[in-house]
């Protein structure tokens, strides 16, 4: 007991929170009196049950609907080709990226299922209110408590008591999602204050038996995957924008790979094609390294000018290999920059083989310093973000 005393004699946030919710519903308990207060307990207790019920359903209908929700997307899924307007963009942004990430489709099945889950228990609510009410009142109308003074302090003095217990749960919830908090993102904000805490410290020590074999080093691969998908989706904005291919590249690209046999020929010429006649656009990259000044450029501008920075070459190499067939994707990350650092820089991936699994990176921008065609040393010099 002593110990618990001097948790809450260290001014710390955690302990002060927790202070003001006992107190609180102390307080709130006092005010409602005993049947008030066990009303107020009893949906309290059980709002809990509700949600850890709809968020078990919830993952079990998102795991069970998610194939089937890619399987649809994929047959119904077509990107207009014609130039898409921004709301039309986004939209496809969305449905493609749905369509192809899994982590991104589990979330949002997940989301839409405990908010249906949620509605449908909303619905049984009233009948509870109901029930509460003949339970606590025995079908009466409740005696006015002026007139009652006696039976008054006793039900603010239970109704106290059950507003003690209620701040108890509050508290454990409260804790209980600091103990999620940082067990799965053990570097977020503040993660490091939270953990200090001796409250927090001994309430963790009651809830890791129960919960950290499933949390424990979970944190790291779920922000990772998280966070490598993000990446994914902000890439998957050239693929829309660049859908659409201008008749001019497209007959370039195929003039470039007409004698070409194999996926890896065609990626090797256009390859060669970009590096030798697009040439690096140093004032363009000075501009927005010293000015913060950057301007978008369509493949088409590329293409028409014969200059651009890395993702302008990047993207202009994606919509002449769609144009011959290929699988190609935009690749955005960090590049070397011969002096031991890094800058951000953009290349391409192609696909290659029969199988669809066997990709290869290749870096138009770099191709006047070498051979950046599928190179053994290429993960050595290039870091991708997702």
């Amino acid at each position: 007991m002593n110990n618990w005393i001097q948790l809450f004699k260290e001014p710390e946030p955690v302990a002060i929170i927790v202070l003001l919710l006992l107190l609180g519903s102390l307080v709130q308990g006092m005010r409602r009196g005993a049947s008030g207060s066990a009303k107020r307990l009893f949906f309290f207790v059980w709002e809990g049950i509700v949600v850890i019920l709809c968020l078990v359903l919830a993952g079990r209908l998102a795991k069970a609907l998610s194939p089937a929700a890619a399987d649809l997307l994929v047959r119904h899924v077509k990107l207009p080709l014609r130039e898409l307007n921004g709301i039309e963009q986004v939209w496809f942004t969305l449905l493609t990226s749905l369509r192809d990430f899994a982590l991104l489709r589990y979330g949002v099945l997940f989301l839409l299922g405990y908010l249906l889950l949620r509605a449908v228990a909303s619905l049984i609510e009233p009948l509870l209110e109901r029930l509460a009410d003949v339970t606590l009142h025995g079908g009466r109308a409740e005696e006015p408590r002026d007139r009652l003074p006696g039976k008054r302090g006793m039900s603010r003095f239970a109704g106290a008591l059950i507003g003690a217990a209620h701040g108890a749960g509050r508290s454990f919830v409260f804790v209980a999602l600091l103990f999620v908090y940082v067990s799965l993102v053990p570097g977020g904000w503040y993660a490091d204050k939270i953990s200090d805490s001796p409250l927090y410290s001994e309430a963790a020590s009651w809830l890791a038996p129960v919960a950290g074999d499933v949390l424990e080093g979970q944190g790291p691969v779920l922000a990772k995957a998280v966070q490598s998908q993000f990446q994914q989706i902000l890439q998957r904005k050239y693929e829309i924008i660049d859908y659409a291919v201008p008749e001019e590249i497209e007959q370039a690209a195929l003039v470039v790979t007409k004698d070409a046999h194999t996926k890896e020929e065609k990626a090797r010429r256009l390859y060669d094609w970009l590096g030798t006649r697009i040439a690096y656009d140093w004032d363009k990259a000075d501009n927005y390294v010293r000015k913060g000044i950057w301007k978008e450029q369509t493949p088409e501008e590329t293409f028409a000018t014969r200059t651009g920075v890395c993702i302008d070459i990047a993207r202009l190499y994606a919509v002449m290999a769609r144009s011959a067939g290929l699988e190609v994707r935009v690749v955005t990350g960090m590049g070397s920059d011969g002096r031991g650092g890094y800058g951000p820089h953009a290349w391409n991936e192609v696909q290659v083989g029969d199988n669809g699994n066997h990709w290869i990176p290749l870096d138009a921008t770099w191709a006047a310093s070498g051979d950046w065609f599928n190179p053994p040393q290429f993960d050595e010099t290039h870091i991708r973000e997702a």
